[in-house]
């Protein structure tokens, strides 16, 4: 799976995706939102150290998730 964090501009703000490994858009979510749904994408129980993650991704890379 891999993350990329989106810049918004003026009144839209930052984005999530999360993309399977043919880059397919899984999810889509607001950076600076509570974590939900998790269980959806296998992530269960991982909320705080995808946080991390987030807080730490430049804008614009993709990279690959591993936690």
């Amino acid at each position: 799976m891999y993350i990329i964090k989106v810049k918004g501009k003026a009144k839209i703000p930052d984005y999530i995706q999360l993309r399977d490994e043919n880059f397919v858009l899984i999810a889509y979510f607001r950076a600076d939102r509570p974590l939900k749904n998790l269980d959806r994408y296998g992530l269960e129980n991982k909320e705080e150290e995808l946080a991390a993650v987030i807080a730490g991704l430049e804008f614009g890379k993709l990279q690959k998730l591993e936690i």
